[in-house]
């Protein structure tokens, strides 16, 4: 009998689930951002009612800074996949008519061909359209025992799959694209609103550019490098265990990430972009970037990363979710 862990995984990598929150993600997306700008405006404004009228006009100009910013990181997150998709020639997600499809030949034959007990029948019909349940998942997979139809299980909720040596940069360049769009989205949504603002850009486009790269380098692009390298690693191995990928996947995340990612970012800052575009601020007074509490969080997409190079397809929809907050943070030009 599937244990309750086993039968979960099966639960959340059901494709038409993972089509559903694929298309919710655009919805879901924008009413986080919405009840982000909404407490952080209300803030604003209890800080600055009792203050003069230059203030309040400061504080507009604030809130709406912050929304065409964030509204420019989010649109960028939710075209990344597509961008990326197309440029390492690796296929989108399927979407739900798709799934439907696909689900009603495959179950409609395998039903023609094999006597099931009625309630496997029922909920295999329901599959046509939906979702299925932890609980129906649970009685689908307990239900049956022959090859036929273990064959039949593993084409209806595949397993998931460790990514081959020959795929890994393939999939690196992928996350590393999807990440650099929403990036580059809140930076020019930030340098946008600066202009329209009529700030001092030569104070302003410098911050954005080095928070920007510190966010693709220590928090996207270095963490996949490190995850892919040692996964390369592994498979030279011959190491196949999840358990182990995972674990050598999150050290070299660590190791080139984490600890080498923002010595990298802070080095470009101080050696080239700062200098080019700022000549007059002298290096000793370019202050580094420092991790901080919300920068460690963000390697939740870490989690992502060493999830989908693992096969687990189940994450790869809440990815523009994780890659938001790197956008929003570089558009706002956010240096400590």
């Amino acid at each position: 009998m599937i244990n309750n862990i086993s039968c979960f995984g099966k639960f959340l990598d059901q494709p038409m689930l993972i089509a559903k929150l694929n298309k919710s993600m655009p919805k879901i997306l924008f009413t986080l951002g919405g009840l982000y700008l909404a407490k952080n405006s209300y803030d604003l404004f209890e800080k600055t009612k009792n203050l003069s009228g230059d203030e309040k006009r400061r504080t507009n100009k604030e809130i709406f800074k912050k929304m065409i910013v964030l509204i420019s990181a989010m649109s960028s997150a939710l075209l990344a996949p597509k961008i990326a998709s197309f440029l390492t020639k690796r296929a989108l997600l399927e979407n739900i008519d798709q799934i439907k499809e696909k689900n009603e030949k495959l179950i409609d034959k395998f039903l023609y061909n094999n006597v099931l007990n009625v309630n496997s029948v029922q909920i295999l019909n329901e599959a046509k359209e939906r979702v299925l349940s932890f609980k129906e998942v649970k009685l689908l997979f307990s239900s049956m025992k022959t090859p036929k139809e273990y064959a039949f299980l593993k084409k209806f909720i595949p397993d998931p799959e460790n990514i081959k040596a020959r795929d890994i940069f393939q999939e690196i360049g992928y996350l590393s694209i999807y990440g650099a769009v929403p990036v580059l989205g809140g930076i020019m949504g930030g340098i946008g609103i600066d202009i329209y603002n009529k700030e001092n850009l030569s104070e302003k486009v410098p911050d954005k550019i080095n928070e920007g790269l510190y966010q693709y380098l220590a928090n996207i692009f270095m963490c996949n490098i490190g995850a892919g390298g040692a996964l390369a690693l592994l498979e030279k191995l011959n190491i196949t265990s999840k358990s182990a990928r995972a674990i050598g996947m999150t050290i070299g995340i660590i190791l080139t990430g984490v600890l080498g990612g923002s010595k990298i970012a802070n080095f470009f800052t101080k050696n080239l972009i700062s200098p080019l575009l700022n000549p007059k601020v002298k290096k000793e007074e370019i202050k580094e970037r420092k991790p901080e509490l919300l920068d460690l969080g963000l390697h939740t997409d870490d989690i992502a990363t060493v999830s989908l190079l693992s096969g687990l397809k189940w994450i790869e929809p809440s990815l523009p979710l994780l890659y938001t907050v790197s956008g929003y943070r570089a558009g706002m030009g956010y240096r400590n």
